[in-house]
């Protein structure tokens, strides 16, 4: 396939897995999307960051691959987490309900839109739960072809945010009724979304959550597309943001950072930058007397996706993520 077509046709999946402790085994996972059974590299497919959290007790790898290539890379990775990863042992500070807790898969190349990520992210959903026996799935935004729900909105449907979920309560889109093993499975496709956290230097979580009602989208003056939570992390407080794409003109006047854009379907969208997000945490946080230590962007924007995969495509690279720890901030 030619080079520039390749591009165009480019999908990342940033896959989030219950477990960021044991990184020899989230690495498996990650090989696990490079290799097949034969341990042949799979083509037109690089994992280009493994980002682990232990006191999440979470680890995200970007995925990234052709849309034709996206299904068997994903799925093999899901598998491989399922095997090694058991809900009934997890124990961690973020909300999760699933030893793979989030699928999401995004376009890149605007050759890709969204009837491409929905087929391919009900592919993953129907290939998970026919694979991995007692594996179920909720399904989100454009995949949730009847009511288009956001993540935010099927999660807070589905109890994630409680501390205890009651999976007993729960009825999956995909596959048998929710089981503590592997517990439930969030599956979608939906424009890019990065996840930008903040931490604060402060042991108080109420400060915490003060900040994030005020970040978030719903708040009056909060900034669009950003869904919040405020989380004990390392002796601290974080402000973990996940920033969605929202699609037309970015707002912002002469003194705002710019918003990155980018089209799927023709249609564009933008996001709010980081720099934004860490000024406004600042702001937030020094009204209350409480300083800003430091800031992590999980994953990358859609343009690095976009720029780091083509350099690891073209140079036949599978595990960047080994080139590129340099870009944990």
């Amino acid at each position: 396939m030619a080079s520039g077509m390749l591009r165009s046709r480019l999908v990342a999946c940033l896959l989030n897995v219950s477990e960021g402790r044991r990184k020899d085994l989230v690495e498996n996972v990650a090989k696990a999307a490079l290799y097949d059974a034969e341990g042949m590299q799979r083509k037109e497919t690089t994992v280009l960051n493994i980002f682990n959290d232990h006191d999440y007790n979470r680890s995200v790898i970007t995925i990234v691959a052709s849309v034709d290539s996206i299904r068997d890379a994903v799925l093999s990775a899901c598998q491989e987490a399922c095997a090694l990863i058991d809900m009934r042992g997890h124990a961690g500070v973020h909300p999760c309900m699933g030893s793979v807790d989030l699928i999401p898969i995004y376009p890149l190349g605007e050759a890709v839109g969204e009837r491409d990520c929905v087929q391919q992210a009900l592919a993953v959903a129907r290939g998970l739960t026919e694979t991995v026996r007692g594996a179920s799935v909720f399904l989100f935004g454009w995949a949730d072809a009847a009511l288009q729900r956001g993540l935010a909105r099927r999660r807070k449907e589905m109890g994630w945010f409680r501390k205890s979920p009651d999976l007993r309560a729960l009825t999956a889109d995909v596959g048998p009724p929710p089981r503590e093993r592997y517990g439930l499975t969030g599956v979608g496709a939906s424009p890019y979304v990065m996840n930008c956290n903040v931490s604060i230097d402060t042991l108080d979580v109420a400060v915490g959550r003060s900040i994030a009602a005020a970040l978030r989208e719903s708040a009056p003056g909060g900034l669009p597309g950003v869904q919040v939570l405020a989380l004990p992390h390392e002796g601290a407080v974080e402000i973990a943001c996940n920033v969605e794409s929202v699609a037309g003109a970015a707002p912002g006047g002469p003194t705002d950072p710019p918003w990155p854009r980018f089209v799927v379907d023709g249609r564009p969208y933008c996001h709010a930058p980081a720099a934004l997000i860490m000024a406004r945490v600042a702001e937030l946080a020094g009204q209350q007397g409480v300083g800003v230590k430091g800031t992590a962007l999980v994953g990358f924007t859609p343009q690095e996706c976009m720029g780091l995969a083509e350099l690891a495509l073209s140079e036949g690279i599978g595990e960047f993520w080994r080139e590129q720890r340099r870009i944990h901030m």
